[in-house]
Parts: structure tokens; C-alpha cells; sequence
């Protein structure tokens, strides 16, 4: 099978419009975490969330029509995109041989609760004409692609918080199989809104640290009390390594392996053996090789934390887990974009040589007992990274990135 590696990065998150400002805010400890603005949350159980600040949709959808029909994880997202093909430095490509693998969690949420409200207040025939095409996840795909005419295969997956890690597998494969030359893989969210806090918070799945925004999310901490919701989008360009390297491109890193596993456990509840399977997955298919970092799930609630801990030992073995980090204290929690996000952190991290700390490590819980890089960031050459999402319905992501000499 063909070589697969990444050549562009795009990312919008709570700390940064852009891939550069948003990874060096993680690395210097930030937080993206912040009271709730995109609605009156004063009544709600949770009023924190880790926004995206500044965006102007008008700065890459110059028709303001065009802005309308979008929900706005599908702006997110196309900011992304671009932000990953222009560094990806194309001269041209074959339009064809260039597809795109999208995901999200959720999709158009916003958008749902709006016109759900309307066809309620209203009636049926006040609802947007554009409603379903902004609701749907695929459309982000859909949009991607039209923006800048990837004719490819158009792929899209919505597996909760593992989505976007499975769309950039769907995407490697499609590749590795001759299917196309060229795939952007993008994952992006946006569910800040009343039925999004409202719904988690229903759950007892969000922190209700309300008065204390900056400490809330604190993976692997003892005192971690739920997940903070984020939002933002991450895209990666992934081609063939002999396409990459004739061209002269910058690689980032090669996709070497890559599993995917599901719990047949719980709804919401996560399993161990899950996790487990899905990294023994990746681990075997790269060949087992000398893992410098992990990107962990590492979601700030009691159960993941703790199971992931003790995945990763039985993985490696006691004593030998390599440096593990959670960006999530400083991005939040980013429901389906997460595994694009946390791959392009982990690419960053491994050019930049630099490991990004879990933030908010103040009491130590005898359960999550590994090295989490706490509260700064290490500088560390790193050859082979890991990065690991579990979703909702038990379904689990690993995917392995190496340095490619």
C-alpha cells in the first residue's frame, strides 16, 4: 500500500484563528476556557465553554449570502481548509484525484434549535429553505469541496468525539488504496448553544465551574468533575509520500498507523478494553515502534481519565508509558473535531520538538499516576506520536504519526 503523509495543517480554536498562534498558546499553558457569550447562559446549570473569539465569517466567504446557508461549524471549517491547502503549497493538483473526508459530531446544531423554535413559534412555513443543507455534518464536506473544487471522493463521518480522527483514517485509506492521490481531511464543531450545554449539562457530562472558568477543564487531576464543551476545527492535507517528495513539499509527519475498535459496552459510558484494542490496533499495524508522545482523550471526567491511564499501561507496560499530555484544559473539549485538532497539535508537536503540558494538574489522583507533563511545556525530540479520541457509543480512534527523515 502507498505511503500517506500530512503536508498541510489548518486549525481554528478558542486560542488562536489559525494553526501558529493556537499552538503556541497551548504550549504556553492558556486557556480558551471563558464564561459562555454566544447566548444568555445565566439560567443554565453551566455558563463556561471554551469559544472561538474574533471570527469574522466575512473574512473567507466574501458573499454574505453565502454566510447564511452555513451553520457556523461549516465556517469554522472551511476557515481551517484553506488554512491547510495554502500551507500545503500546492502549484496545482489534479482536481479529480483530491477528495475530502469531513466529520463532526454534531453538525448544525444551532441551526436545528433555531428552526425547530420557529416551525414551533411561527410555523412550518417560516423555516429556512437553507436549514437542512446547513444542518447536515456532510455539508461541511460539501462545502469544502465546492470552495476549492476537490472532485475527489467526498467522505464524511459522525462518530461523536472519535469523528474526525476516523475521517483523517477513512481518508489515509482512500489514498493508501490509489482511490485518489490527494485528501484534506477536516473535522470541525460548533454545539455552544442552549440544547448543547442544555443537553450535556442534562447529562451530568459538563464541569459546573462557573465561578472559576480557568481551572475547569483539568484532565487526569483528582478533583476533574466533567468535560468542557469547545468548539473550533482542525484540517489536515494527506498525500502520497512520492507525490509529497517530488514536489519538494513539507512533510510533517507520515501516518503509519491507525485503529479503530468499538466498546459494545455503553451508551455513554466508556469501556477499558475498547481503548486498548483501538491503540494495540495502531500500534501494531506502525510496526511497534518507540512511542516519544501521546496525545491522550484525556477529557477532565472521573471514568475516561482513570480507563485511559490504565489503557495506556497495559499498552506499554508499568513504568513505561511514554510523556502523555490533554490539550483539552486550555481548548476545552471539541466533541467531533477533537481528533483533528489533537493530530495537528501532536504534527506541531513533533516539528516544533516541543511537548504541550496538561494544564490544571493541581491534586494528584492515584489512579492517573503517569507522567502528564504538568502544567508547562517540555522540549523533547520527538520522532513517533500518538493521539488517541473515544467517542460516545463506545467508539474509539488511535492514530500513530512519525517523523519522516
Amino acid at each position: 500500500m502507498k505511503r500517506v503523509v500530512v503536508t498541510g495543517i489548518g486549525m481554528v480554536t478558542s486560542l488562536g484563528l489559525d494553526k501558529q498562534s493556537s499552538f503556541e498558546n497551548i504550549c504556553n499553558g492558556k486557556t480558551g476556557v471563558d464564561k459562555i457569550s454566544l447566548f444568555d447562559a445565566s439560567e443554565f446549570p453551566v455558563q463556561i465553554a471554551a469559544e472561538v473569539k474574533g471570527f469574522d465569517p466575512s473574512s473567507i466567504i466574501e458573499d454574505g449570502k453565502e454566510i447564511k446557508k452555513m451553520d457556523r461549524f461549516i465556517q469554522l471549517g472551511l476557515k481551517a481548509a484553506g488554512e491547510a491547502i495554502e500551507d500545503a503549497k500546492f502549484s496545482g493538483f489534479d482536481s479529480d484525484e483530491f477528495g475530502v473526508s469531513s466529520a463532526s459530531g454534531i453538525g448544525g446544531l444551532p441551526n436545528i434549535e433555531i428552526n425547530a423554535n420557529t416551525c414551533l413559534q411561527r410555523g412550518p412555513r417560516r423555516i429556512s429553505p437553507f436549514f437542512i443543507p446547513s444542518a447536515l455534518v456532510n455539508m461541511l464536506g460539501g462545502f469544502v469541496s465546492i470552495y476549492y473544487n476537490l472532485k475527489g471522493p467526498n467522505l464524511s463521518s459522525v462518530t461523536a468525539c472519535a469523528a474526525s480522527a476516523h475521517a483523517i483514517m477513512d481518508a489515509a485509506r482512500v489514498i493508501m488504496i490509489g482511490e485518489a492521490k490527494k485528501m484534506l481531511a477536516v473535522g470541525a464543531e460548533a454545539a455552544v448553544c442552549p440544547v448543547g450545554i442544555g443537553g450535556f449539562a442534562a447529562m451530568k457530562a459538563l464541569c459546573a465551574r462557573n465561578d472559576d472558568p480557568a481551572h475547569a477543564s483539568r484532565p487526569f487531576d483528582a478533583e476533574r468533575n466533567g468535560f468542557v464543551m469547545g468548539e473550533g476545527a482542525a484540517a489536515l492535507v494527506l498525500e502520497e509520500l512520492e507525490d509529497a517528495k517530488a514536489r519538494g513539499a513539507k512533510i510533517y509527519g507520515e501516518l503509519v498507523g491507525f485503529g479503530a475498535s468499538g466498546d459494545a459496552y455503553h451508551i455513554t459510558s466508556p469501556s477499558l478494553d475498547g481503548p486498548i484494542r483501538a491503540m494495540k490496533k495502531a500500534y501494531e499495524m506502525a510496526g511497534r515502534p518507540k512511542i516519544d508522545y501521546i496525545n491522550a482523550h484525556g477529557t477532565s471526567t472521573a471514568i475516561n481519565d482513570k480507563n485511559e491511564t490504565a489503557a495506556l499501561k497495559e499498552l506499554f507496560g508499568e513504568g513505561k508509558v511514554p510523556a502523555v499530555s490533554s490539550t483539552k484544559g486550555q481548548l476545552g473539549h471539541c466533541l467531533g473535531a477533537a481528533g483533528a485538532v489533537e493530530a495537528a497539535i501532536s504534527l506541531l508537536a513533533m516539528q516544533n520538538g516541543i511537548i504541550p503540558p496538561t494544564i490544571n494538574q493541581i491534586s494528584k489522583d492515584p489512579d492517573c499516576d503517569l507522567d502528564y507533563v504538568p502544567n508547562v511545556a517540555r522540549k523533547a525530540k520527538l520522532d513517533c506520536v500518538m493521539s488517541n479520541n473515544f467517542g460516545f457509543g463506545g467508539t474509539n480512534a488511535s492514530l500513530i504519526f512519525k517523523r519522516v527523515d
